[in-house]
């Protein structure tokens, strides 16, 4: 099929996916368009791992098609790209020269959606925001060229954070589907029953585990606010719009005590708005002495 298409329609089909979805983290809007491209192609070959991973007309088809779709992932590393995303994504990551690892640990993440819903602790699930979030920041200071090693621990922090924020901002959403992303160890903590969730019911015990769900969720974006400082001027106004959409929806969770079920957080066309002339008049943070 890659032989049929030139590598711009390639990369077209890309776009056209990726319009087609909302995206959690949305790094795209302001990117040079040198390099549109490129973010159009990890994201179209994320959105659609995701998507196997989550849509219900892939029912019984998730596990072949995760692995199918790992199989041309190998394939494009190798040059044998078959299809408009894989050709495109195999320019991409040839191009930008991306560890092969990253995306893998996207897969992953992707398949352990498949199989399991339910965490024990807080270090497991902060394992599974390793491989399901961190690489998407990884992979955005390559498409900017960003390569100082010491951007690798705030870039993880920030998407750890955001990957945590999303969880708890959809926990009613998940919970639909099955998925409870707060660790059981925290659950039994605060006596919060299984049922008391599915009814959405406001208990103290539930609205004491939301706090300390957001008291856990905060310090990622404390340790990672110096990154809106220290990337180049082509990525700075998205980041920093980024880690201030994400660290705001920790504060409207907490204005309505937890109450995700009834009031999910989210950010009006005014609330945009706001944040992006706070990403414009951005203070940088204080240096350590």
């Amino acid at each position: 099929m890659s032989a049929a298409i030139t590598l711009e329609e390639a990369y077209a089909h890309c776009e056209a996916r990726v319009r087609g979805h909302y995206e959690n983290f949305p790094v795209g809007l302001w990117v040079p368009r040198d390099k549109r491209r490129y973010v159009h192609a990890i994201y179209a070959f994320a959105r659609a791992a995701d998507d196997f991973a989550d849509e219900r007309m892939y029912e019984g088809l998730r596990a072949e098609k995760l692995d199918q779709w790992e199989a041309r992932l190998h394939a494009a590393y190798e040059g044998q790209a078959a299809d408009p995303i894989f050709l495109a994504l195999a320019d991409t990551v040839r191009t930008l020269d991306i560890p092969k690892e990253l995306l893998l640990d996207l897969l992953s993440a992707f398949r352990q959606d498949t199989v399991k819903g339910r965490y024990e602790t807080w270090e497991e699930l902060l394992d599974y925001c390793r491989r399901s979030a961190d690489p998407v920041g990884r992979l955005v200071l390559l498409v900017f060229e960003e390569h100082d090693p010491e951007l690798l621990p705030l870039s993880d922090a920030l998407c750890t954070g955001l990957q945590l924020a999303n969880h708890w901002q959809d926990l009613a959403i998940d919970l639909a589907r099955d998925r409870v992303y707060a660790p059981r160890e925290l659950l039994q903590r605060f006596a919060v029953k299984p049922w008391e969730m599915n009814a959405g019911e406001m208990t103290d015990g539930f609205r004491a585990l939301m706090a300390e769900l957001l008291a856990r969720t905060r310090p990622f974006f404390e340790r990672s606010r110096a990154i809106g400082d220290r990337v180049g001027s082509e990525l700075r106004f998205e980041l920093r719009l980024t880690w201030l959409g994400g660290a705001s929806i920790l504060d409207r969770i907490e204005a309505v005590g937890g109450d995700v079920f009834r009031h999910r957080p989210h950010h009006s066309l005014f609330a945009k708005a706001a944040l992006a002339w706070r990403a414009w008049r951005w203070r940088s943070a204080p240096q350590a002495a």
